[in-house]
């Protein structure tokens, strides 16, 4: 029987804890396999979005047979609605790089990379100073592991893991062809571990407090807590903690302003729910027994009554538009007809069933273009049209 769901917060992520030396030293001295088991049993799955189970992700670059590999923290935030990320860095950098430098143990990999996000580029010095002392601890036990900032330069595409591996080799930061995976030719041709900042602040809750007590928070199929960015019409804006598995309806019970009609579920690149849907919409990973599930990377936009869908689409359009590499035509041009297509319907210029046209080219782009990048326009696109098909028109 699927476990009934009550709104509940929780403070792992920016509990100020300072044993992070313990919780090092101690990880350390367990055996490589344990710790895999003990990650894989918590079921984490990256809080970037895509869902990926960490533990598997670990235990594949460590059965790489190569002399070198790499960790990579993923901190380029580009995502629109989310700013949890840069607080983690902020508030709590050790809990990152001890996850970092665990994962380094356990896949043998002795360098890591934090990429930060080129607008957060003030973070900089104060989180070098971090790294410094970190440093000086692994040096101190013994323990071969360093990790260096690599600045972005405010790619939105480089938040693709491959886009950003190509970035970091000093190429333009363009998605790969996958396979190969990261796990088995990342960076440098190199067994590549690459989670983001908020995947490995858990994997350090997790270390510390034990696979059971992460399981036992969320529901089936998605375990554990998140960190939500909740911007928009809201009387509650800022960043909680909460357990996986919440229906949207008491998500806005929470935070909304009492007019939601609303809310985009996973920033530009997610689902926008209509308030006839609250109450059959929960916030997780696929797999729940009822309803629909919407996995999230943090980002919940609420919107009230007042706010014009037609608007809101064109903004997310035209963010597209300019981000898209242009490195394969369905993104590239797709993004640009769908922009000029919405205005033109707007304007009287196209009739309102092109918006159908529309929306079969977002088929295309989801099947055809490269990356999540060009997949993911449909998502916002189809929803709001389909949903708020009057405000495309009139």
């Amino acid at each position: 029987m699927a476990k009934e769901y009550n709104l509940k917060r929780a403070d792992f992520i920016f509990r100020n804890e300072n044993d992070w030396e313990n919780i090092l030293s101690r990880t350390l001295d367990k055996d490589s396999r344990e710790l895999i088991n003990e990650l894989i049993s918590s079921e984490l799955k990256g809080r970037g979005g895509a869902g990926f189970p960490t533990g598997l992700k670990w235990k594949l670059t460590s059965e790489a047979e190569v002399a070198q590999k790499y960790v990579i923290c993923n901190a380029d935030e580009g995502e629109p609605g989310t700013f949890k990320d840069r607080e983690i860095l902020m508030k709590v950098p050790f809990k990152v790089l001890t996850a970092m430098a665990i994962c380094g143990y356990i896949t043998g990999a002795t360098k890591g990379f934090i990429y930060l996000r080129g607008e957060y580029k003030f973070l900089q010095p104060d989180l070098q100073k971090v790294i410094d002392e970190f440093a000086y601890y692994c040096k101190e036990i013994g323990f071969d592991f360093s990790i260096e900032i690599f600045m972005g330069s405010g790619a939105y595409i480089c938040g693709e893991e491959t886009a950003l591996m190509e970035s970091m080799e000093g190429f333009r930061g363009e998605p790969r062809n996958k396979p190969p995976f990261p796990t088995n030719k990342g960076y440098m041709g190199m067994p590549t571990v690459i989670n983001n900042v908020e995947t490995l602040a858990h994997t350090y809750t997790i270390f510390k407090h034990g696979a059971k007590k992460f399981y036992d928070l969320g529901v089936q199929f998605s375990r554990g807590t998140k960190l939500f960015s909740v911007s928009g019409d809201t009387p509650k804006p800022g960043i909680y903690e909460l357990e996986l598995g919440m229906s949207l309806s008491d998500f806005v019970d929470e935070f909304g302003d009492g007019d939601t009609k609303a809310v985009q579920v996973g920033g530009a690149s997610g689902f926008l729910v209509p308030r006839k849907r609250f109450g059959e919409t929960s916030i997780g990973y696929k797999g729940k027994l009822t309803g629909i599930s919407l996995p999230t990377g943090g980002s919940m936009m609420l919107f009230n009554s007042t706010r014009s869908m037609f608007n809101v689409l064109d903004n997310y359009l035209e963010f597209f538009r300019e981000e898209s590499c242009g490195q394969c035509t369905p993104c590239r041009v797709g993004c640009q007809q769908l922009h000029m297509g919405i205005k033109a319907v707007k304007q009287g210029q196209k009739p309102a069933v092109y918006l159908d046209k529309l929306l079969k080219l977002t088929e295309t782009m989801q099947y055809t273009a490269k990356c999540g990048l060009g997949q993911s326009v449909a998502n916002s696109f189809s929803s709001i049209v389909e949903n708020f098909r009057e405000e495309m028109i009139y």
